[in-house]
């Protein structure tokens, strides 16, 4: 199923479902950022306001971005904030959506749903200041090649979201490309067991 589709179809349950990469990738989204200096946010990927309850509460300026009306709808009821901002956009066109430049750009669960990553990234770092940040956390890829991908249930069964396998150096080798330059990279696993397949790939990035 297309992304825009199946999220405004998951988004009536997207909070109350048990989802072990959405849960984990929030953690591991607030451990790798808590250290970092940033004011204003360009949150891509906002769903259902996980991570941008915490961005508010932490920055002066967020905008929130999601494909999905439904997704931004919960979005919008449970954050009310005047440092919050939310549009319904499609990133795999030109973003002529955002004219600011922002201290953070970040991607929650949202690159693993999108073919050309040298688009995403020329576009972004647009819209990032020199010396600014770029988080991308995502389903790891060894998870990835082992099968799994986004999917929820619905009365007619179950619905898999359309998904792109990404090497760990296609991140890497597409940001660089556009003067965004890898500063750290984590791994993320169930229980935080290590002898498993790790859940959750976390990179940051950094404007030159």
């Amino acid at each position: 199923m297309e992304p825009q589709q199946a999220y405004n179809s998951w988004a009536s349950q997207y909070d109350s479902n048990k989802n072990k990469t959405r849960d984990l990738e929030a953690i591991a989204l607030r451990n790798e950022l808590n250290n970092l200096a940033f004011k204003s946010v360009l949150e891509i990927g906002c769903g259902t306001g996980k991570n941008t309850e915490w961005f508010v509460s932490n920055n002066k300026n967020v905008l929130a971005l999601d494909l999905s009306p439904e997704m931004l709808a919960k979005a919008r009821s449970k954050i009310t904030s005047e440092k919050a901002t939310f549009i319904q956009a499609d990133i795999t066109k030109p973003w002529t959506f955002i004219n600011d430049r922002y201290d953070l750009a970040g991607f929650s669960l949202v690159l693993e749903h999108i073919d050309d990553l040298n688009f995403i990234f020329s576009e972004v770092s647009q819209k990032i200041k020199p010396g600014g940040f770029v988080y991308v956390g995502e389903l790891h890829p060894f998870k990835q090649y082992a099968g799994s991908k986004a999917r929820f249930e619905t009365k007619t069964g179950t619905q898999i979201v359309q998904c792109f396998n990404h090497n760990i150096t296609d991140f890497i080798n597409a940001a660089k490309s556009h003067c965004l330059d890898l500063i750290k990279l984590n791994e993320y696993f169930d229980d935080d067991y290590r002898n498993n397949l790790p859940r959750i790939l976390t990179l940051i990035f950094t404007k030159r």
